[in-house]
């Protein structure tokens, strides 16, 4: 694999470290108490990443587009085709089998005793074992006791493959798992009895857990259990059964729904209120299964030495349960960092010969170590060992930990071409999907080389620096980005415009002050005239990263500061969810920004971003909005076309603009700009205001220059409107994508545009900082006063360098579209097509005729298409595989007559390498 290094620009700054100590009946990784005042947050920095580029390996480590660095212990295995989601070991100990994500690899096998790649499956051309789709479950894959089987859990059931003597598999046999209706299996863990003949499985989706015959795959028993079962455990004649969603809900109890099933939830912060561990004694069929109440999201169950360890990954703790008596009789706290108890991700757990407990800390890139006797004995905290990029399973062979690291070491895959069209070239870079997932293997060091380790991985996440009180009210003299969360700052109003999937080279490039590549600039200039104005005016940013790898990750970061383990772990399937807006289950306990904005006082208006539910008129077309629009901002009449747009949370709910539209790339951006003008003109700003433009996206009517150009249109006009406004003195706009999926970069495939436009952002500063979402949601919550809702946030430095004490109050002045907004229509609008400025490389022979022997394939990708949910109240963002969505766009862009590059003739929807469909990679 081909990293390309980067110069460092700047002196890495070492981040001070916290050492901890402390033995108690809760345990609490990382336990040295810090002094806060008024219960506050601390203000904590990452500022030690500095000007560090994502990608490049410093003397510290390498650096990750998380707000982290790793450089972990153990010996690495680089699986460089794909993120590594779950894993299990073969019975001999001699084979790890993983499920397997991106690159349309569904599994993957390693021999332990060579260390190296065995084999893969799936839908790639490269797979040894090619099968029919990559969907993969949450937990798995499962041995038979004998290894002479696998099973792959897959959507409806699993792909039970023969295990050669070489621990290669053979062709295997799907075992269905029949649908209930509109709940399909998903199926989660599988253990097998003793003796082989029975296999209970998890049913995710159905609520239930079923024993199957080995054999035939014909089901035996089913027992009703919570809500979302994942992880089993069989001790004796007892099977433990971890349910994610908690227990059924009571009459009359608050809830939300999570895949058809209304869960117990708290509708302030969206989140699950509890977490069981059923128990089923399969020995007496006519026994009840019973419950054990723990924390939120058990996720793992480790059985040994008389106790069932819980991981409750939502909960940031473990669950000790006396298997004796089927009680809880401890709770660890695995909370390293003593600033924040939210957001570690406790995920994989096991017990050594020797007594360390160990748990794997996902979003710590952390393994805690715990020194265990017994159940009741309360655990003696050792510290923290470093790993790779979100450590998802933890495991021993003989003396050896092995830990599976869902991310590995980002997404630094082989580099990849994405083509967009009439006005773009093909570009060749670092991709969002350019997954990795590595192995870690290890001697667990002594004690006190424990206990030392942890002030590695307090740097590495950058916890402990700069921590200050909690501010007084009144004391200081008012900033743009105050110093202590909840002193005074000169901006009242905020802005947080999320847009779709673009890169910092895919539209920056071009700007030769930055740190660009002109050759991957696609959407240049003369498609982002407004945008590349802001930021020759207000500032360009070109070190700054998105972190998830697609949009149901993306928009969860802004408004979470987090990608919850749920839907990490869901990345294989997205069918409970792809975004979570109507999945109580992927809702963190301590809320979102606009929870944290009402908390602190602070009024919230959203515009369409994180909502669920959408109606429009009967018969809506892309180019009726178009021409309403058109329309608004000529007359000042209002719409014609409504539109109303819901959330599923209440507190986000009372807050939406219902007249604004959600993503629906059948809706200009222009439309939206006009909805939202006329709320800003009648009630004014709130104090934080969401906004989600989506044309940018691409897919919709018009080609993708032609999107990108209108959302960089509406852009321009909500800038215009509030710097012309009386608000404006008193606000900040941030500019953001929520994920770099569909785009490359020269970097890394996370780095993305950034703009931060206010009077008192630093005009015209070329700004290499080292930045993140999380910063800057860190730097929003920090100006508004808003508590940080995790570890992640709490950590991130607020950008204050982005700022000045000296305000500009020179207004944005919108500039005029060069490339017109209905390019690429089959129909023109009946107010007549955009005029624009085209120029010869964005003009688009649209009226050219389609030959009438290409037209059996137009029919199957326009079958394709209908299916794609990318228009329409039930419009989900990055439906879309990557592989179809990009030759769709080629083949619409250059009128079905260009093969797309690479390629010598046009292919249909099936024939695309590693377009399976459906699609759980969901790129746009």
């Amino acid at each position: 694999m081909h990293v390309r290094r980067q110069r460092i620009t700047k002196s890495h700054r070492r981040l001070l470290a916290w050492r901890s100590s402390r033995r108690a009946r809760v345990a609490v990784a990382g336990s040295v108490a810090i002094a806060v005042t008024g219960g506050g947050m601390a203000y904590a920095a990452t500022e030690g990443f500095d000007s560090n580029l994502v990608g490049t390996t410093y003397k510290d480590g390498l650096q990750l587009a998380s707000d982290q660095i790793v450089k972990s212990i153990g010996r690495r295995l680089l699986v460089d085709n794909g993120k590594l989601l779950a894993s299990t070991i073969s019975p001999d100990g001699r084979f790890l089998a993983a499920l397997t994500n991106d690159r349309s690899i569904a599994l993957t096998i390693v021999d332990l005793r060579t260390y190296k790649v065995l084999q893969q499956a799936g839908t790639a051309t490269t797979a040894g074992v090619r099968i029919s789709g990559n969907d993969v479950g949450q937990e798995g894959p499962a041995y038979s006791p004998d290894g002479k089987t696998l099973w792959l859990p897959q959507i409806n059931g699993f792909n039970r493959f023969p295990v050669n003597a070489d621990g290669t598999l053979g062709q295997p046999t799907f075992i269905t798992i029949a649908a209930q209706g509109a709940m399909k299996a998903l199926p989660a863990q599988a253990v097998f009895s003793t003796d082989g003949t029975t296999v209970y499985v998890a049913v995710n989706g159905q609520n239930r857990v079923v024993a199957m015959d080995a054999a035939t795959g014909a089901i035996q028993r089913s027992w009703t259990v919570g809500t979302a079962p994942r992880g089993l455990a069989l001790v004796g004649g007892k099977l433990y059964v971890s349910n994610e969603g908690g227990r059924p809900a009571k009459p009359g109890e608050a809830t939300m729904n999570s895949y058809g099933t209304q869960v117990p939830a708290n509708l302030v912060t969206g989140a699950t209120t509890t977490g069981t561990v059923s128990v089923i004694n399969i020995a007496d069929p006519a026994a009840a299964v019973t419950s054990i109440d723990v924390g939120l999201h058990p996720t793992a169950l480790h059985a040994a030495r008389g106790a069932l360890f819980v991981t409750n990954t939502f909960d940031d703790t473990v669950s000790v349960i006396d298997t004796a008596r089927d009680r809880v009789v401890q709770t660890i706290a695995t909370q390293p960092w003593p600033q924040s108890q939210v957001g570690y991700a406790p995920s994989g757990v096991t017990l050594t010969r020797d007594g360390h407990l160990l748990v794997t800390l996902g979003r710590a890139n952390a393994v805690a170590v715990y020194r265990y006797t017994r159940p009741q004995e309360p655990v003696r905290y050792v510290g923290l060992l470093p790993m790779d990029y979100y450590p998802a399973e933890v495991t021993t062979v003989g003396d050896e930990v092995i830990v599976t690291n869902m991310r590995g070491i980002g997404e630094r895959g082989p580099t990849r071409t994405i083509d967009k069209g009439p006005g773009t070239t093909p570009a060749t870079g670092h991709n969002t999907h350019d997954s990795t997932g590595t192995l870690l293997r290890f001697r667990l060091p002594d004690d006190r080389a424990i206990a030392r380790s942890t002030a590695t991985v307090f740097a590495q996440n950058g916890w402990g620096k700069h921590d200050v009180r909690q501010a007084e009210a009144n004391k200081q003299h008012p900033v743009p980005v105050p110093k202590r969360l909840g002193d005074p700052s000169t901006i009242k109003y905020v802005w947080l415009i999320v847009k779709e999937n673009r890169t910092y080279d895919q539209m920056f490039g071009d700007d030769p002050r930055g740190n660009g590549d002109p050759s991957l600039a696609q959407f240049g200039e003369k498609v982002t005239p407004n945008q590349h104005a802001m930021v020759r005016q207000f500032g360009l940013y070109d070190n700054t990263y998105a972190i998830g790898t697609n949009s149901a990750e993306g928009h969860n970061w802004l408004m979470q500061a987090d990608n919850p383990e749920y839907t990490e772990s869901s990345a294989g399937l997205y069918q409970r969810s792809y975004d979570t807006e109507d999945d109580a289950l992927g809702h963190q306990r301590s809320g979102f920004l606009w929870t944290g904005a009402q908390a602190a006082g602070r009024t919230v208006r959203n515009f369409g971003e994180f909502t669920m539910f959408e109606t429009v008129p009967p018969g809506a077309t892309w180019q009726g909005f178009y021409c309403d629009a058109k329309n608004m901002a000529a007359t000042g009449q209002d719409t014609t076309m409504k539109t109303d747009t819901q959330s599923p949370i209440p507190s986000l709910n009372a807050v939406t603009v219902h007249e604004y539209p959600k993503y629906d790339l059948n809706i200009p951006d222009v439309y939206r700009y006009e909805i939202w003008k006329r709320d800003f003109q009648t009630n004014g700003p709130a104090n934080l205001n969401m906004m989600w433009l989506s044309s940018d996206h691409t897919g919709g009517p018009p080609n993708s220059v032609a999107s990108v150009a209108d959302s960089d249109l509406a852009t321009g006009r909500i800038v215009d409107t509030i710097s012309h406004s009386p608000y404006w003195k008193e606000s900040a706009i941030f500019v953001i994508e929520d994920d770099t999926q569909n785009g490359v970069d020269h970097v890394d495939g996370a780095r993305g545009p950034v703009q931060i436009i206010s009077p008192w952002a630093q005009h015209g500063k070329v700004d290499s900082t080292y930045y993140t979402q999380i910063t800057v949601i860190r730097t929003i919550e920090q100006i508004l006063g808003i508590q940080p809702m995790n570890q992640k946030d709490s950590a991130a430095t607020p950008m204050s360098r982005a700022f000045t004490k000296k305000p500009d109050y020179a207004p944005f002045n919108v500039v005029p579209n060069q490339v017109p907004l209905t390019d690429g229509l089959a129909t023109p609008p009946v107010c007549g097509n955009d005029s624009g400025t085209p120029t010869a490389a964005t003009a688009v022979s649209s009226d050219k005729q389609v030959s009438s022997d290409k037209q059996d394939t137009i029919d199957k990708w326009t079958a394709w298409q209908k299916d794609q949910h990318f228009t329409g109240p039930k419009a989900v963002p990055d439906y879309a595989s990557p592989a179809l969505m990009d030759h769709f766009t080629w083949y619409q862009a250059h009128n079905w007559d260009t093969p797309y590059p690479g390629e010598t003739r046009i292919l249909t929807p099936v024939e695309v390498p590693g377009g399976f469909l459906p699609s759980p990679e969901r790129d746009g």
